[in-house]
């Protein structure tokens, strides 16, 4: 009996409230703009940062969690050398970064699972008698588990295939849908530069962003060409072979010996490591480290990266932005909830003796409690919902306008409905008590 009775108040409570608000629509939506403002930033912060995790995660996938990339840097500058250099020679001069460090890092790490070398050849694809500009690489089958590449149809390399050099190779998806239009390519025949290459497969077409693609160094994986290391040093080019004919300095009788560059003299353009435990990284980048400046003779003519730590620290960057955002959706709540408790202030004032008038009627303290807490509730979760499709458009806005990429939560809505009802209810109690304070016979004699 005694719910149904307050049921029944609280029914009657917003009724009244929501005919005040109709009357006054103007002066409680100015009201309600700073609960619209704060519950669209919660909802598109929150859209944001889901949107940042599932990139992070999607490029985490992409380079591999427990991977180390190790890069050659090109010798691109030419020095005149000192006596004391001259003295050093051999001290100085790199092999480069080539296919036996590949199989030395595998033999004497024991923290390694797996090395996948890359050999990279800007060049083209023949079709139609015209040149389509294609990446072709050099790869080990190691390839595909340390980058996560999985074949959409085909298979990999055999070793029989590897081991004499024969002209195969597999496809990236849009190479196949640009060669062999509405048809497969295992087994025909495609042009690469100057060499016929079979294709034995195409890997499954993977969705790589161009900010992926800029800040961690990753191609498009499905516009390369793959063909076996071998095939690429024996049918293609070896730097190898080459700089070590031309050699590293060259003199005259009559002047000082000068340094002369040799370019790219490395064999391989990329070494993928892939550690076994995550633990294991940074210890292994070291060792592995080491090792290879040992192997070069002591000159750091190459780069080591470990991508996770690159993404850990964008993530890192990410949350600081959250954060920010969490502190301005934070504050426009709060000038909400201010402007809230502002104008039931005010609507107190105003409606001293209505006030007055239903205290003498019968009405007790609570009954006036509830009526003005019913008004500030009614605007704040008319803000609230406001708020959230006013969210929902922003999250789209910021992602078709700065490329942001932004993921709507159904979560996230209830979160924004649930903090504008408590902010209706705390911003709204200090003006309710304040009205039901004020003793019937004063507030009718007020003017």
């Amino acid at each position: 009996m005694i719910d149904k009775i307050l049921l029944d108040k609280l029914k009657s409570n917003f009724r009244e409230a929501f005919w005040f608000i109709k009357t006054n629509k103007i002066r409680t939506f100015l009201t309600a703009l700073g609960i619209i403002f704060g519950v669209a930033s919660v909802i598109t912060m929150l859209a944001i940062g889901n949107g940042a995790e599932q990139e992070i995660l999607a490029q985490l996938e992409l380079v591999g969690v427990n991977n180390i990339v190790v890069t050659p840097i090109p010798d691109k500058e030419d020095e005149t050398d000192s006596e004391e250099d001259n003295k050093t020679e051999s001290k100085q001069f790199s092999k480069g970064l080539d296919i036996l460090d590949a199989l030395s890092v595998q033999e004497n790490i024991p923290s390694v699972k797996l090395v996948s070398p890359e050999i990279i050849l800007d060049t083209y694809v023949i079709n139609n008698g015209k040149q389509n500009p294609v990446k072709l690489i050099g790869i080990t089958p190691t390839f595909f588990e340390s980058s996560n590449v999985n074949l959409d149809k085909g298979k990999i390399f055999s070793d029989y295939q590897i081991k004499n050099a024969l002209p195969v190779c597999i496809i990236g998806k849009k190479v196949e849908k640009k060669l062999f239009t509405g048809e497969s390519a295992l087994g025909k025949q495609i042009k690469v530069k100057n060499v016929w290459l079979q294709v034995i497969g195409v890997i499954e077409e993977k969705l790589i962003s161009d900010k992926a693609q800029e800040n961690l160094g990753i191609r498009d994986l499905n516009q390369d060409v793959y063909i076996p290391t071998s095939t690429f040093l024996v049918r293609y080019r070896d730097r190898k072979v080459i700089t070590d004919k031309i050699g590293a300095r060259r003199g005259n009788q009559n002047g000082p010996k000068q340094r002369i560059p040799r370019g790219n003299y490395h064999q391989i353009d990329k070494l993928t490591v892939q550690v076994s435990n995550s633990n294991e990284l940074k210890a292994t980048a070291e060792v592995l480290s080491k090792m290879l400046k040992r192997r070069h003779n002591d000159v750091l003519d190459f780069e080591i990266t470990i991508p996770i730590q690159l993404l850990k620290q964008q993530q890192k960057t990410k949350q600081i932005f959250n954060i920010v955002l969490s502190i301005i959706a934070g504050i426009s709540l709060l000038i909400g909830g201010i402007g809230i408790m502002n104008i039931m202030l005010a609507s107190v004032l105003e409606r001293t003796k209505e006030i007055g008038i239903i205290r003498a009627i019968g009405a007790t303290e609570q009954d006036v409690v509830l009526q003005f807490l019913s008004e500030s509730v009614l605007i704040s979760l008319g803000g609230g919902v406001i708020g959230i499709f006013a969210g929902i458009i922003g999250a789209y806005i910021i992602e078709l306008t700065s490329g942001i990429k932004t993921i709507l939560s159904v979560n996230s809505m209830m979160l924004s409905f649930f903090i504008a009802v408590i902010v209706g209810l705390v911003f709204g109690i200090f003006p309710a008590k304040a009205a039901a304070k004020k003793r019937p016979i004063e507030a009718l004699r007020s003017e």
